[in-house]
């Protein structure tokens, strides 16, 4: 994938699972959005494949030669910055993932209204279908438009940081739900993560990215390792075991951190 003819990421191989999260991680200028853009197919690739398949479907579907509206019905994006939109309700809103099911002419759809209240289930947001966008908190507005992207009843969701500008509630309940999509509705998840600790929390799987590459793929305790974090991310960095939850808990070790330990050793 390239920019400009720059190439941006390069022999980069991902497969998303029915049922898994899968998250990529990495430092800024990595390649993770880049690539989570290509599978959305917002980033044309100069050279690569996208196969689309039910689990068991032989070889897939070539997902770049599906039309606009045939790959929205398999797959969804949330992006980074969605605007919040004025003079809309939270209904309006997510009734806009149903775009994939009308027909240019205004083709009825008949599964549009169920799908729109089931969107709204999940996401916990259905006691504010008839309030405007405009008087939502930033929480409630993003899980707004995740409701709009399971409105499009896909078997994929892309999430691109989905936990940025979000507080502590927002960030972990948000993540519980995407939890709950792969093991409830056997969704294939694929999330850009900065949080090397939410990804290892809410993942299967972990891609982790560096110049572009993908330089470890597999469980989070396989590829959050401290040698290969503190070579990626040019900074020192541990890795333990949160005695209360048992998940991998990561710690970036700056030049304050050390001095504090210093004086510990020294007192």
């Amino acid at each position: 994938m390239s920019y400009d003819g720059v190439d941006v990421v390069h022999d980069a191989a991902i497969t998303l699972r029915p049922g898994e999260v899968t998250s990529l991680v990495g430092p800024n200028g990595s390649g993770k959005s880049t690539l989570l853009r290509t599978l959305a197919r917002l980033q044309r690739p100069r050279t690569a494949t996208l196969s689309v398949g039910a689990e068991g479907e032989e070889g897939g579907t070539d997902g770049l030669a599906l039309t606009a509206r045939e790959f929205s019905r398999r797959v969804a994006l949330l992006t980074q910055g969605r605007p919040t939109p004025s003079g809309l309700t939270v209904r309006d809103i997510v009734e806009f993932g149903r775009y994939p099911y009308r027909g240019r002419w205004g083709r009825p759809d008949p599964g549009g209204p169920a799908a729109v209240d089931r969107a709204l289930a999940l996401t916990g947001v259905q006691d504010l279908a008839g309030r405007g966008a405009e008087n939502l908190s930033g929480g409630q507005l993003q899980r707004v438009w995740l409701a709009s992207c399971l409105a499009q009843e896909t078997g994929v969701l892309l999430l691109d940081e989905p936990t940025t500008y979000l507080d502590l509630r927002y960030q972990v309940e948000l993540l519980d739900l995407v939890r709950d999509l792969a093991d409830d509705h056997g969704i294939a998840v694929g999330v850009v993560l900065h949080d090397l600790d939410q990804a290892a929390a809410v993942a299967d799987r972990i891609a982790l990215l560096s110049a572009g590459r993908i330089i470890a793929d597999g469980a989070p305790e396989d590829v959050l390792t401290p040698d290969r974090l503190t070579d990626t991310y040019g900074i020192r960095i541990d890795v333990d075991t949160d005695p209360s939850t048992g998940r991998l808990r990561t710690r970036a070790i700056g030049r304050h951190h050390t001095r504090v330990e210093r004086l510990r050793t020294t007192s």
